[in-house]
């Protein structure tokens, strides 16, 4: 089940938000004959983007017990990762208490993800798989079924302990508290889009940095095999990072989040292969004896790396890293407006 970008909601907030409010800053300006709109001030952003990752949390957390659709374990699971990112993202500028901090976040994420991971494999295993393999093996799956639909039982329980918790209590009490009260540092005075390079700059780093882009197709099990999946985190990182400034960039960097947006599927689908082959391992108790089974998986690892090496060898390349870097100097302000500073 895929996440929706933010861009279109993040605009739509944006074109309601006056930037004639206290809390912006607008600048008349000529370029092409047209008024140039600065973007809002950190703060302002910065308070736009918390407020909407924690009501996303909040919305969802009744049906999440309610425990009948699981798009809501979804929808939660992905508004507390991206609460997580907004805060490192703009930690420079926020003042949040310890009992909101990402590492509280990333407690409560890990709970959720637990229960999700295994409705990913489930669903799986029951549409993906199963409908392909012979009468034997369909028997022998039903093993691994019935063995992760008790872990799962035993994995929403803990949940659930967590979501009536003293401590979940008083994650949200700190998030309700903050956005009626905001605290700030004086940086976030700042205009937003001085700010974009600065607040961008450093995910781009660490993504192109990540060791995963130096493993070929052909070495993908083992450790080389979890690097990748350490690249795909990374990839899901920058995604929800770059998502947050989607409205004040142009087509090239819509195009650069939808190719990260699509890569962090492809690798997550090769993990989702690697969990899935341990787990049938480890519930019928021997090695994987069932081919059909097997071929399936290795198909669909053949299919989620099917162009690896090229989408590698992009991010590998001088001129492509340098197209990113340069791109994130070059926002702008609303469709077809152009920040003074790029036309001179």
């Amino acid at each position: 089940m895929g996440v929706q970008p933010l861009a279109s909601s993040m605009e739509s907030s944006i074109r309601a938000t006056s930037f004639a409010n206290p809390m912006t800053q607008t600048q008349q300006g000529k370029a092409s004959g047209s008024a140039i709109h600065l973007p809002p001030t950190l703060e302002a952003y910065a308070y736009q983007v918390i407020e909407e990752q924690y009501r996303r949390i909040a919305k969802q957390e009744k049906k999440v017990l309610a425990d009948k659709d699981p798009e809501a374990l979804h929808q939660m699971r992905v508004g507390t990762r991206r609460l997580r990112t907004a805060l490192q993202v703009f930690g420079s500028a926020i003042k949040i208490p310890k009992a909101g901090s990402a590492d509280r976040l990333r407690d409560l994420a890990s709970v959720l993800g637990d229960v999700r991971d295994l409705d990913v494999q489930l669903v799986s295993l029951e549409q993906e798989y199963r409908p392909n393999l012979n009468k034997k093996e369909q028997k022998q799956l039903d093993k691994v079924s019935k063995a992760l639909q008790k872990q799962r039982v035993k994995a929403f329980a803990r949940m659930k302990a967590v979501l009536s918790q003293p401590r979940y209590q008083e994650l949200k009490t700190t998030y309700d508290d903050w956005l009626k009260h905001p605290r700030y540092t004086p940086v976030a005075q700042l205009p937003l889009s001085v700010l974009l390079p600065d607040l961008l700059g450093p995910l781009l780093s660490h993504l192109l940095l990540h060791p995963g882009w130096l493993i070929s197709s052909k070495e993908t099990s083992g450790e080389r095999g979890a690097m990748l999946h350490e690249l795909r985190k990374a990839c899901k990182h920058a995604r929800y990072q770059a998502e947050f400034f989607t409205p004040f960039y142009g087509e090239a960097f819509q195009a650069w989040v939808a190719e990260i947006k699509t890569l962090q599927a492809q690798l997550g689908d090769f993990h989702d292969t690697q969990v899935f082959l341990e787990l049938v391992t480890k519930n019928l108790g021997h090695e994987l004896r069932l081919p059909d089974l097997q071929a399936a998986i290795e198909q669909k690892q053949r299919g989620a790396l099917v162009n690896w090496e090229e989408i590698r060898h992009k991010y590998l390349d001088e001129g492509f890293r340098y197209h990113l870097h340069r791109m994130l100097l070059q926002p702008i302000v609303q469709a077809g407006q152009v920040h003074p500073t790029l036309v001179r």
